[in-house]
């Protein structure tokens, strides 16, 4: 996960609004930076910098729904919170079931905006650690010799390594060795974190498909 620090991107028409916008989270010791359109916020974003984005819902050109949209199209999913001068159900009922975190009006409550920004940023941090769990688990996974990926489900199926043994038509001690080797390049401790890495995972392939083959294999 990215160490750099949180930036909150303001994007308005209204250079006023984004001013006073910038001195608030400032205040808090939160970075910002300002666009006045949805096309230059788009220009200027730096995907790998954690944060959120702070949109006015009506803007000559590019609405905020329209770049809520396009970011959902380029797969960007920053966490958003719409700010709008007038109170509009539709558009905020569009915003929330769009994934928006908050949809508040103008002027705005400062308490209620930082409280929906924080969250918004909790959100991104969150999910850009999952992403990196994600990543050092496929990489952990990209280890594995071919049997020891055959190995992987049944090792989780609750059975003795005696029968699984029994199941694929080795050695006991064999199924021994392929669990000491998935566990040492998965950094796991436990069968119970095994167990939860295949769910999140989802391998599951039917158990008895497949067989290890016999003979001669790389552990």
């Amino acid at each position: 996960m990215s160490a750099m620090a949180p930036v909150v991107h303001l994007v308005d028409n209204d250079t006023r609004v984004l001013k006073s916008l910038a001195r608030l989270f400032e205040v808090e010791g939160l970075s910002t930076t300002s666009s006045t359109s949805a096309q230059e916020f788009l220009s200027v974003y730096d995907a790998s910098v954690p944060g959120c984005v702070v949109l006015d819902l009506a803007m000559p050109g590019e609405s905020g729904l329209e770049l809520q949209a396009e970011l959902k199209r380029i797969h960007l999913p920053v966490p958003l919170v719409f700010l709008s001068g007038r109170s509009d159900v539709p558009a905020s009922v569009h915003a929330m079931k769009g994934g928006a975190v908050d949809f508040l009006t103008k002027p705005v409550d400062a308490d209620a905006l930082l409280r929906a920004v924080r969250h918004a940023i909790d959100r991104d941090l969150a999910q850009r650690a999952c992403e990196e769990e994600a990543r050092q688990v496929r990489a952990a996974l990209d280890t594995l010799t071919a049997r020891e990926l055959q190995i992987l489900p049944w090792l989780v199926s609750g059975k003795l390594n005696k029968q699984i043994a029994a199941e694929l038509g080795v050695v006991e001690k064999t199924v021994k060795v392929h669990r000491m080797h998935v566990m040492q390049k998965l950094h796991l401790h436990s069968l119970a974190d095994l167990v939860r890495l295949v769910e999140r995972q989802h391998i599951a392939p039917a158990l008895g498909e497949r067989p290890i083959e016999r003979g001669p294999a790389r552990a």
